[in-house]
Formats: C-alpha cells, structure tokens, sequence
C-alpha cells in the first residue's frame, strides 16, 4: 500500500494524496488541518476520526456511498468539506458541528430526507447542483444562507419557510412549472435564480410577492414564460426592491409604467376552461 501512495503535496499541517484505495496510513497525521484526497478510489473516510486537527477535507472523485459510519461529524473543528462526484444517493447521517461549506455536487442524492440537523446549525452554504433530487423537502437548516440546485430534477418547493434567513436560491435547469413555496418566512432572500424551468404563466410568479420586500435579482431566462411581452413588467410590479431581472438592470421608467400597467388574470382562461 505504501507503495501506491504518492504524496504530491505536503506542507505543514496541509497534504494532498493521490493513488489511495484505504485512509489506514494517516492515521498518524493527528496534526494534519488541510486534506486533499480528490481523485483516488475511496470508500470509506472512517481512519479520519483520529484526525481531530481538521478543518478542510476535499474528497472529491471517489467511491463514497453514504455518510452513515462516517467521521465527518465527529470532527469538531471541520468547517469545509467537500465529496463532490462520489457516489452518494441519500445523506442519511451526515453532520459537523463547526461545518460551514458543504459541496455534494455531481453526486446521485434523490432525498434530504436523513440530515443530522442538531449536528449542521453552522452551516451556511450548500452545494447540491448536479444530484438527482425532485423536492426541496428536507433542506431544514435555519442558518443556510447560500443554497446551489441547479440540474436536478426539482418538480416542488416544499420546506422553503424553515429557511429563515437564506439569501441565496440558485434552481437553474430544474422542471418547476410554478414558483409555489417561497414562503414569507423567507426575510432575507435577495437573489434567486429559475432559469430554464417550465414556468410559463404570470399566475406561476405569483408567490413571488411573498419575497417581494427583500429580493433584489431574479433569473427566468429559458423559461417558456421569458417569450411573452409582459413578464418583466410583470415581476417588477410584484417585486418593489427588485435590482435586476435576468441580467438587466430595472430602470425607474420601467417601474413607473409596471405601476400603471394592468395584467391580464390568469384564472379567468382557467375558469371558462372548467
């Protein structure tokens, strides 16, 4: 084993390996505060407990299947961690105490559900972009304040008001059809971002007035909705502190006739439907 394992960097307190299969030989790196074990054939991170020391760990490109077993959250002092592309479905147990960055990107997470939640109350951004999740349910961790979905497969916003003070929301090339589940708890959103869903309907954005005091950008490009003429006026109306909508800025004029304007409601096409 020693023989495999290449060491390409090491300086004090920090290092970065290449070419393990197990973590057994660092065992005795008890001082150790900076790890890099990116891209090398892991399973299992347990042989880390020993390495209290830690306040970053980058496991990126490995075999990891779960977090129950793991040492993670035994980890009193790790703030950044990062097991982006490995190959996790769920994240039953994971947790850290001092953790404030957590990135799972590229993995194969399906539900939020399993969150060591008494064990996150630090953590103030997550990376989720790139899983295969349908739902924001389980996300609840009050302190979150940067949240990153793209490119899964959100249908819902569900358990969006326990996120108190999130400033964040990035669900770019999602398939949300309607932005029900802003929340008004939602008091420090300034900037979120649902480019490329399926929302085509002013009637879809009318949550939007729940953040409408505090949002400060909107993103709805390659929506089937960002086609129709109104739409930026639209969201303008509803949104009095809004900045920018896509990646231009909001001018005074363009407040002052979305104040004048009036919008077609979309429930009188739905009720002569029925």
């Amino acid at each position: 084993m020693r023989e495999r394992m290449r060491i390409w960097k090491r300086k004090r307190n920090q290092m970065e390996i290449r070419g393990l299969t197990d973590l057994a030989l660092l065992s005795s790196f008890i001082h150790l505060r900076y790890l890099d074990l990116s891209s090398n054939h892991l399973s299992d991170f347990s042989p880390l407990a020993g390495l209290t020391q830690l306040l970053w760990v980058k496991g990126d490109s490995n075999l990891l299947q779960g977090f129950e077993g793991q040492p993670f959250g035994q980890l009193t002092f790790l703030q950044w961690l990062s097991i982006a592309s490995n190959r996790l479905f769920d994240v039953k147990g994971l947790g850290g105490p001092a953790l404030e960055t957590l990135n799972l990107t590229g993995n194969g997470i399906q539900t939020m559900q399993g969150l060591d939640y008494p064990n996150l109350t630090n953590l103030v951004t997550l990376e989720l972009r790139g899983n295969c999740l349908e739902t924001t349910d389980g996300i609840y961790l009050p302190n979150l304040r940067h949240l990153y979905l793209a490119q899964n497969n959100i249908k819902k916003l569900e358990g969006l008001e326990k996120l108190e003070r999130l400033i964040t929301l990035h669900l770019r090339h999602n398939q949300l059809e309607t932005l029900d589940g802003l929340s008004a708890s939602m008091k420090c959103l300034e900037y979120l971002n649902v480019r490329g869903n399926l929302i085509s309907s002013m009637r879809a954005l009318q949550t939007l007035a729940s953040v409408g005091q505090t949002l400060k950008a909107l993103v709805l490009l390659d929506n089937p909705i960002a086609k129709t003429d109104d739409y930026r006026l639209y969201v303008i109306s509803q949104l009095p502190h809004l900045e920018r909508v896509d990646k231009d800025p909001v001018t005074p004029e363009e407040k002052f006739e979305a104040q004048k304007k009036e919008f077609e409601d979309d429930n009188a096409e739905d009720q002569e439907d029925d």
